[in-house]
C-alpha cells in the first residue's frame, strides 16, 4: 500500500489565498489519485491541527474520501525522531506516521510546496508552486510519479 502524504495550503489552493479559493485545485488531485487507486492518503497539513478529520475528509469527494488513512502526528509530539530528520519537521511527521503503522519500508511519496520541511535532494517529495498549487500540467507529473512507485 503507497501512501501520498497530503498539504493542503500551497497544493489544493494558492497559499495565502482568499477563502473562497480553498480547495480550487483539489479537482485536480482527485482526478489524479482516480488514476492510482492503489494509494492512500495522510493529511500532514497544518489545517490537521484545528480541524477532526472527519471535517478534513468531508473535503473530499465520496469515491476519494475512504481511501484517507489519517493524519500525521504532530512534531512537538514525536518521541523517536532520528537525528537526520530534526531539521525537517514534515518528513520526520512521515517517517513517524510509517513507522506508527507498520509501514516503514512502504513506497510514499508527499506533495508539499515547502521543501525546507524535507531533506535535501528528498526523492519522495513531489514539490508544487505553492503560488497557484495544483495545476493540470503538476496533476499529470504527479501521476507519472506515482505510477514510478508502484
Amino acid at each position: 500500500m503507497p501512501i501520498l502524504f497530503l498539504d493542503f495550503d500551497g497544493v489544493l489552493h494558492p497559499e495565502h489565498c482568499h477563502e473562497s479559493k480553498h480547495f480550487c485545485c483539489l479537482p485536480i488531485l482527485e482526478d489524479a489519485l482516480r488514476q492510482v487507486p492503489e494509494y492512500e492518503v495522510v493529511i500532514t497539513s497544518t489545517w490537521r491541527l484545528q480541524k477532526s478529520l472527519d471535517d478534513l475528509c468531508a473535503y473530499f469527494s465520496n469515491d476519494v474520501m475512504p481511501r484517507i488513512a489519517g493524519v500525521s502526528p504532530q512534531f512537538g509530539e514525536l518521541t523517536d525522531v532520528p537525528d537526520t530528520l530534526r531539521a525537517y519537521q514534515r518528513q520526520a511527521e512521515c517517517r513517524a506516521w510509517l513507522s506508527g503503522n507498520g509501514l516503514l519500508h512502504h513506497p510514499w511519496l508527499a506533495i508539499d510546496d515547502r521543501p525546507w520541511l524535507y531533506r535535501p535532494f528528498t526523492k519522495s517529495l513531489f514539490l508544487v508552486d505553492g503560488s497557484t498549487g495544483l495545476t493540470e500540467v503538476s496533476g499529470a507529473q504527479l501521476v507519472k510519479r506515482l505510477r514510478q512507485l508502484i
